[in-house]
């Protein structure tokens, strides 16, 4: 089978915001792959250029061999960002309802346990918690078993414990075949159930990969914090790089087994400290260089073109 969502040089702009610029990948299938980036970056623009609810400026788009609108809606799922299905209906009904669209469909009442409703089936929509809104609104794109699944930040305000059902689902999911395109802003989301990840900002598609890639190019070495009022002067003999922030010193490239090394410096120099605090980079350090560094590169391009049309006598 062909890669099952491809898109290619997808451009879109809306007046003078750039909202996609020449985004370029690729999803497999059985797949699971975590758009992420801030805020505005692009990244439900991108979903809806690949679901066939956003005709792009330029580029080209395939999902299932077919070009988005013309794609088989009975082999796909789409969860968008904001979905409000009607509030006097129960749980089971719009199962049962968005089942009845397909000529095949999964019974609602395996869906409604997929998404950890089974008790919760007689509720009317309105009457159920923001997070069990959600997880219904995350079964309504299961009933048809679609070969891709398009989820737009599908967790947002669910609890911890209903989250990991959903994580659990979209794994087995995964695991079956079903190809996952899913965007979040929760980091720890995306490094668990993502194959590869691509962070989207000011419509570029800055950097992917796999969790562990990105972390290891991007996110530094491991760090332990040090809460501690002692100028960072007298931390010039430790034998790693050390930097200063506030009242805290930062320690670079420590490992667990060097942490009894720093506290013996410490202790032999009279240093005093509140506190050490030890972690290895995440996805979440990777997203916060990569998005600073692409929103400063964007600030400095403003920077001089306002100096350009100032020196011009032109206004933007």
């Amino acid at each position: 089978m062909d890669t099952p969502v491809v898109a290619e040089g997808l451009e879109k702009r809306y007046g003078e915001t750039v909202a996609l610029s020449g985004v370029t990948l690729s999803v497999e299938r059985g797949e699971v792959f975590a758009l992420i980036g801030p805020n505005g970056a692009g990244k439900t623009t991108l979903v809806r250029a690949l679901t066939g609810t956003t005709e792009p400026d330029a580029g080209t788009a395939r999902v299932l061999e077919a070009e988005p609108t013309a794609v088989d809606r009975d082999r796909l799922g789409v969860l968008p960002q904001a979905f409000s299905p009607p509030g006097r209906l129960t749980a089971r009904e719009l199962l049962a309802y968005y089942a009845g669209l397909y000529a095949e469909h999964r019974d609602p009442e395996d869906v409604l346990a997929d998404v950890g409703l089974a008790d919760a089936g007689e509720t009317w929509y309105e009457d159920l918690s923001g997070g069990q809104q959600r997880r219904v609104c995350v079964g309504t794109t299961l009933v048809n078993d679609p070969g891709v699944l398009f989820l737009d930040e599908p967790t947002t305000g669910i609890d911890p414990a209903g989250r990991r059902t959903v994580w659990r689902l979209i794994e087995a999911l995964a695991e079956a075949g079903t190809t996952v395109f899913l965007t979040t802003h929760d980091m720890a989301e995306a490094e668990r159930l993502a194959d590869r990840v691509g962070l989207l900002a000011g419509g570029d598609l800055v950097a992917r990969g796999t969790p562990e890639d990105l972390v290891a190019e991007h996110a530094g070495s491991s760090r332990l914090e040090i809460e501690t009022t002692a100028e960072p002067s007298a931390f010039e003999d430790l034998a790693f790089p050390v930097a200063a922030r506030g009242e805290e010193v930062i320690v670079r490239g420590v490992s667990p087994a060097d942490i009894g090394a720093v506290v013996d410096y410490l202790d032999a120099r009279d240093l005093e400290y509140s506190g050490l605090s030890w972690s290895e980079p995440d996805l979440e350090d990777v997203y916060l260089a990569l998005a600073d560094e692409t929103e400063l590169e964007r600030t400095n391009r403003t920077d001089r073109t306002g100096e350009t049309l100032a020196h011009t006598g032109e206004t933007a």
